[in-house]
């Protein structure tokens, strides 16, 4: 299986910024039209495109769908979308534009019985992707807002759902995210041992490319990496053609 560079577009009211550590007091924002940028990323290579609906993920509701149709109909990028994704009528909304895979965490880990039912529906199977983001190991939800005292474990919750005909786990340690920290590899392996056959995709502190070869070695489905490539730390072409190589 090959892993696929994702990079991450992530939306707070229209613009393109990153959170440090999930924290919206601690926000980076950069001069970059989310759209040319979408397209550059397929210019440089990828395939896949992340975006995150900020506004979406502490309010409940998707808030930034017109700027993710316009990147699905600029683009040929394949499109997952995360944030705010709390209902069926959501899900079946942003399938509808043209986004092929959809990220839910909060709704997921709250309302676990739900979760699954959709999962297994015919209109989603292997259309929807459990997002874990966890801080020590442990899930925390609503944008990353909220953790409570006992907070399901990550690993507990993958090898529950292993058997599931989910797309895939994005996987995110929340202390590294936008923080340029590196991976957390130890972590990150845990994680696949307990999805077994289920794809996972990494996000959270990737800097450099010794970050992504560290990562491959892993065999992930994907790897999802935003401020490195706003920064300058990390071309996006470089990591899809190291990623691309067999050696």
């Amino acid at each position: 299986m090959s892993t696929e560079l994702i990079p991450a577009i992530d939306l707070r009211e229209g613009k393109v910024v990153r959170l440090l550590q999930g924290d919206y007091a601690r926000q980076t924002s950069y001069a970059v039209d989310p759209v040319d940028t979408a397209r550059r990323f397929q210019d440089a290579g990828c395939r896949w495109l992340h975006v995150v609906d900020l506004d979406g993920a502490r309010d409940g509701r998707p808030v930034n769908l017109p700027i993710i149709e316009k990147i699905v109909q600029a683009t040929d990028l394949q499109v997952e979308v995360g944030g705010g994704i709390r209902t069926q009528e959501t899900m079946e909304q942003l399938l509808a534009c043209g986004v092929n895979r959809l990220v839910l965490g909060t709704r997921a880990v709250a309302d676990f019985n739900w979760f699954e039912m959709m999962v297994h529906h015919a209109l989603f199977q292997q259309r929807l992707i459990l997002g874990l983001d966890a801080r020590d190991g442990r899930v925390a939800t609503h944008g990353w807002t909220r953790q409570q005292q006992q907070a399901p474990n990550a690993v507990d919750i993958a090898r529950e759902v292993r058997d599931w005909p989910l797309a895939a786990i994005v996987y995110t340690d929340i202390a590294r995210d936008g923080a340029l920290m590196g991976p957390n590899i130890s972590a990150t392996r845990q994680l696949l041992e307990a999805a077994g056959e289920l794809p996972v995709i990494h996000s959270g502190g990737i800097t450099t490319l010794e970050d992504i070869a560290a990562l491959k070695a892993l065999s992930l489905a994907g790897i999802i990496v935003g401020r490195a490539l706003y920064e300058g730390r990390l071309e996006a072409r470089q990591a899809v053609e190291l990623l691309a190589a067999t050696s």
